[in-house]
């Protein structure tokens, strides 16, 4: 159990929270949600202990542990990588280190003796005996092969930091878990671990995710940060957002009867409640949603943008032929063979352990980077607007967004710019900001602004939920989904894939997989799930030249 009394904190003249008093309780997981700079990861630090407020205390239960997921990749880059995950139970560790530095001393004597003896039982106590196996298992089970076990952490790359620090938290059972962002950084096959931890781990955990698929999936409980406030609400995140939404479009309909808007409420409540009972996870006491009320929930003050994408004039028949395509860097193969073919139409999502494939790829269509061996060919009617994953040179000039939009359209009357840049929450004042001062999720509405201004009929997209929040990733979501066009994307959001792409095309170094299933459907296919692990087995060892 962990509790917050009349937690207050501001940053000169900003609000962050005021008098926030909330309890978190074993047994249920909250997702903590919010704007963009709403607070949700200083609220973590809040928790933590790593920042105090300026009013207000927060109360654990006695002697209860609290873990939280380190953001540093570098703090830990001089120790062995099982000892770092041990170090995630300080007590622990500390006691482990005590004991063997007191058996190494060349003059052992009666008094170490004792000592050791007292640090034996306490070591006992912790479960200490047991602690190597679980910290190996957990790094297993994360994806970090033995062999790198006894590596140093500077020894290991960025994506395999995040696990081991992901192992740290959840090591030695503790009695509160605060995750920010747990999913960066994580192919799907770990998601799905971790998911299936969390759903099953019985204490209370706190987390932030923009990964709707993983809140729905974990989560009890919402915690919503608006107004300056924290309102805890029962259910996943889908309930939340439907559920809020449905309350502010009932106030706006002024002409409905109250009778009829609390029937219409029951209802969706009804609907939710037997739709998660059918679920796969519905037989864990963490997803038996029977308790669902909407008496409490309030309309967000959240804005959501208004994405929409039109073609200036559709594509016909086949758009894209690729033949033989293969890409390395100096010592690393990242794909060999792509042959296939996109039709009008389509909206591919491509997906792979190695996201620098993926993005290679793209580069490679959209004419960025040349193959090294092989061709492609878009057809004559191909349009194409590209949304790179690396988006910081399209921000490098000192002019305000209404400039920087400008300078991409064909049309340069006022108010058409302004109308693209409104739809992104670029409104008033908001338009006069400066390219180079912008937030990671600004430039990302930027983006999409000028990807809705190009009218292309083939979107290429390149991690495009990255920086976003969930309201603008929900957009780009609909907006993709609703377009008439042909899409190739590739993204870490789970629903994001699931709800567009009606073909999965995997880029392995040994080939690709492509399938027109549903994203779910093609993770749960036993054939291409036999396929994948040939593929990766076969081609994970393989450097340039060994093709």
């Amino acid at each position: 159990m962990i509790s917050t009394e009349s937690i207050s904190l501001s940053f000169g003249s900003r609000t962050l929270f005021e008098d926030v008093s909330i309890r978190f309780t074993p047994g249920n997981c909250y997702g903590l949600i919010g704007a963009n700079g709403s607070g949700k990861s200083t609220f973590l630090k809040i928790l933590a202990g790593d920042i105090e407020s300026s009013h207000g205390k927060v109360t654990t239960g006695p002697g209860e542990r609290i873990a939280s997921l380190k953001q540093d990749h570098f703090e830990f880059d001089e120790s062995l990588v099982l000892h770092t995950v041990m170090m995630g139970h300080p007590q622990l560790y500390e006691t482990m280190v005590k004991k063997d530095a007191i058996y190494a001393k060349p003059d052992f004597n009666d008094e170490d003796g004792l000592e050791a003896a007292h640090l034996e039982a306490d070591f006992a106590e912790l479960d200490g005996y047991n602690a190597e196996p679980e910290a190996a298992k957990l790094l297993s089970d994360l994806g970090i092969d033995e062999r790198l076990h006894a590596s140093y952490m500077k020894e290991l790359s960025g994506g395999e930091k995040v696990r081991v620090l992901l192992a740290q938290t959840l090591f030695g059972n503790p009695d509160i878990l605060l995750l920010d962002e747990p999913t960066n950084n994580l192919d799907v096959e770990t998601v799905i671990w971790l998911e299936n931890f969390l759903v099953d781990f019985e204490n209370t955990v706190i987390v932030v995710s923009h990964d709707r698929h993983f809140l729905d999936k974990v989560c009890t409980h919402m915690a919503d940060i608006d107004f300056d406030k924290i309102t805890v609400f029962a259910g996943n995140y889908s309930f939340w957002k439907e559920a809020s939404q449905l309350i502010l479009q009932q106030q706006t309909d002024q002409n409905k009867k109250t009778e009829s808007k609390m029937k219409e409420l029951q209802a969706f409540v009804d609907r939710f409640s037997a739709n998660a009972s059918k679920a796969k996870q519905a037989s864990s006491r963490k997803n038996l949603l029977d308790k669902l009320t909407l008496e409490d929930i309030k309309p967000s003050s959240r804005r959501y943008p208004h994405i929409l994408f039109k073609q200036r004039k559709p594509a016909g028949g086949k758009l894209l032929n690729l033949s033989s395509m293969a890409k390395s860097t100096a010592d690393e193969l990242l794909f060999k063979e792509l042959t296939f073919e996109i039709e009008t139409g389509d909206k591919v999502a491509f997906v792979g352990k190695n996201r620098l494939a993926v993005t290679s790829f793209f580069q490679m269509v959209t004419g960025e980077v040349q193959p090294d061996s092989g061709k492609y060919e878009w057809g004559d009617t191909a349009d194409i607007a590209y949304f790179p994953k690396e988006i910081s040179a399209f921000f490098s000039n000192e002019v305000d967004l209404i400039d920087w939009l400008r300078q991409y359209s064909e049309i340069q009357d006022l108010t058409y710019i302004r109308g693209f840049l409104g739809k992104m929450l670029f409104s008033g004042e908001e338009s006069q900001k400066m390219a180079t001062v912008l937030s990671g999720g600004e430039k990302m509405r930027c983006m999409l602004s000028k990807m809705m201004l190009a009218e292309a009929n083939v979107l290429v997209l390149d991690e495009p939920t990255n920086h976003l929040d969930l309201e603008s990733i929900s957009a780009l979501n609909t907006g993709l989904t609703d377009f008439e066009g042909t899409v190739l994307f590739t993204s870490h959001d789970h629903q994001f894939i699931q709800t567009i792409a009606n073909r999965i095309i995997e880029i392995t170094p040994a080939g690709f997989i492509d399938r027109n299933l549903t994203y779910d459907e093609y993770l749960e296919d036993a054939g291409v799930n036999k396929l994948r692990k040939k593929m990766y087995d076969s081609g994970v060892h393989q450097k340039v030249g060994s093709v």
